[in-house]
């Protein structure tokens, strides 16, 4: 059993959670991920670790409830237990001095993108980030990217916050500036992924992105997180999460990860139709 040390909303329904773990704190780097359990009879999740402190033996995870598990995750509180939390798993980001470096965070792929962000920044590079989110509610970590960063942009579909538009016409506008950019970090939903891939690819930089497919057990067993990648097949949870963009078979990955779409929406309607019901019933 995992403690809950501290979990706040941080955005519409995206809870960042402390959690005492403190032989994970010790040995994660950034890029890598724990699997959790919430509960006895709970599925197991990939999270990535966005944070650690090694004094406190915490981890820092950000979850976005929009599944039946993410859904439970989100009504835990301080105080709190988890069941199992499993890590760090996956490869660490490959992190040396590249340069400039441009990390790209879409929604809540900016928690997945913080922590590479820290590590490239601490390694010497330039660092610029780039955070996006459907509107101001959306847009989470500006305050933690800036201090990692050497300049942070945000944009916003709607407009409501930073530059109304998407994180890649940001980036296409720091390429047609004349700005030199060696490395980009993309991590977000998988339309966002590609676009960034494809932006990067005419000029040849160097673009990694952290992929997200289904997973099960997080040690390569399973056989769940299978991607492709230079025409090869990849299991996701050990031989990444990250890989070369302009390598990555993006629209393969996205059709594997819509096979469960009806199971898990009827999972979200039975979690969210229950908690209608306890609501009810203790507003009698």
């Amino acid at each position: 059993m995992y403690r809950i040390i501290s979990a706040e909303f941080i955005a519409p329904n995206i809870k960042r959670f402390e959690i005492e773990a403190p032989k994970i704190a010790k040995k994660r780097q950034a890029g890598q991920f724990v699997i959790i359990r919430a509960n006895e009879t709970g599925e197991r999740i990939p999270l990535t670790i966005a944070d650690s402190n090694t004094e406190l033996g915490t981890i820092s995870i950000i979850v976005q409830g929009i599944g039946k598990t993410t859904l439970e995750l989100n009504q835990l509180n301080s105080g709190d237990f988890i069941r199992d939390v499993v890590g760090p798993l996956g490869k660490a980001s490959h992190i040396e001095n590249f340069g400039t470096a441009v990390s790209i965070g879409g929604g809540v792929g900016t928690a997945i993108a913080y922590p590479t962000a820290v590590a490239l920044k601490n390694a010497g590079n330039y660092t610029i980030s780039i955070i996006g989110g459907r509107s101001k509610d959306f847009v989470i970590l500006e305050d933690e990217l800036k201090k990692a960063s050497d300049e942070v942009f945000v944009t916003t579909d709607d407009g409501s916050y930073g530059i109304k538009g998407f994180v890649t016409q940001q980036l296409q506008a720091l390429i047609d500036s004349g700005r030199k950019i060696d490395f980009v970090l993309a991590i977000g939903p998988i339309p966002m992924m590609k676009a960034v891939a494809e932006t990067t690819r005419p000029y040849g930089i160097k673009t990694v992105v952290s992929l997200n497919p289904i997973m099960v057990d997080g040690t390569g067993m399973c056989g769940g997180c299978r991607a492709i990648v230079d025409n090869k097949t990849v299991f996701v949870c050990v031989d990444g999460p990250e890989f070369d963009a302009h390598k990555v078979d993006f629209l393969t990955l996205e059709r594997r990860n819509k096979i469960y779409n009806v199971e898990e929406a009827a999972a979200r309607e039975h979690i969210c139709n229950y908690d209608k019901m306890y609501t009810n019933e203790l507003n009698k």
